[in-house]
């Protein structure tokens, strides 16, 4: 399956350290090898980056693992297709805009027998089971807000019931962000981490790097790391619950459904 990676921070961060593990298990550490991408929220400005080859052996992959990029939120995503060819359109993150925002979502998981009625408003570009949940979140979401931009906890409580009933067409780990927060939903497996002050050394489980994160980080900072897998040692990363849904803000937890067991994680 396809792994997932998102981090959601008080103020503008760099994780090219993390990036580095996570696109490792691009082919290296693991066989996610059918594309990769990153999406970078800063502000106003999003800018997403996809490519159809393995992350482990991509220079522009590299490229980020080594050079800092600040962001808010930066959701990634590496590719083990179950759904669609290995092509650009097929990978991870998606975009789309709406109600002035432009929103960004990646999927790990495999849906079947997912086929919604969509109106044409958000049209996949792609032929992935992922693309098409998108589309009709975001139609969804039109169709009850119209133009109007919902504050996240009112947007979390709309999506819930809505990501539960995707979910039972089979796993449905997915992260969502407009750039003002991070949704994270876990059907099966997702884990998450919160980074705060007194920062310390980390290791990467894959690559054995090292890091001071006290070098990086200053008193005021704080963060939120989202991973299908945790991606370092020594650290205290929470599983999410099956059917579980987070919004992370300013580097915190700012909303929290009941975890339930959906048909996938019985």
């Amino acid at each position: 399956m396809c792994e997932l990676f998102a981090l959601n921070s008080r103020l503008a961060a760099a994780a090219h350290f993390s990036l580095s593990g996570f696109a490792a298990r691009g082919g290296r550490t693991a066989d996610h090898v059918d594309g990769w991408g990153v999406a970078f929220h800063a502000g106003e400005h999003c800018e997403v980056i996809v490519e159809d080859q393995p992350a482990a052996e991509s220079a522009l992959a590299s490229h980020y693992g080594r050079h800092p990029v600040p962001a808010r939120n930066i959701v990634a995503h590496i590719r083990k297709a179950t759904q669609g060819v290995r092509a650009l359109e097929n990978c991870h993150p998606f975009r789309r805009d709406w109600a002035g925002r432009s929103w960004v979502f990646a999927h790990n998981g495999d849906l079947q027998d997912f086929h919604p009625d969509l109106d044409g408003s958000f049209t996949p570009a792609g032929q992935t089971d992922s693309e098409r949940a998108f589309c009709w979140l975001m139609q969804r979401l039109q169709q009850r807000f119209g133009h109007r931009l919902p504050d996240w906890p009112e947007l979390a409580a709309t999506l819930a019931p809505w990501l539960h009933e995707v979910a039972e067409h089979g796993r449905f780990n997915l992260l969502l962000t407009d750039g003002r927060a991070m949704l994270a939903h876990a059907s099966t497996r997702l884990h998450w981490l919160r980074r705060q002050a007194p920062f310390r050394q980390v290791q990467l489980r894959d690559g054995g790097l090292s890091l001071d994160l006290a070098l990086l980080n200053g008193p005021r900072d704080r963060m939120t790391l989202v991973a299908t897998e945790p991606l370092t040692h020594d650290e205290d990363w929470q599983a999410f619950r099956p059917g579980e849904v987070r919004v992370f803000a300013q580097g915190d937890c700012v909303f929290m459904s009941e975890g339930i067991r959906t048909p996938a994680a019985a």
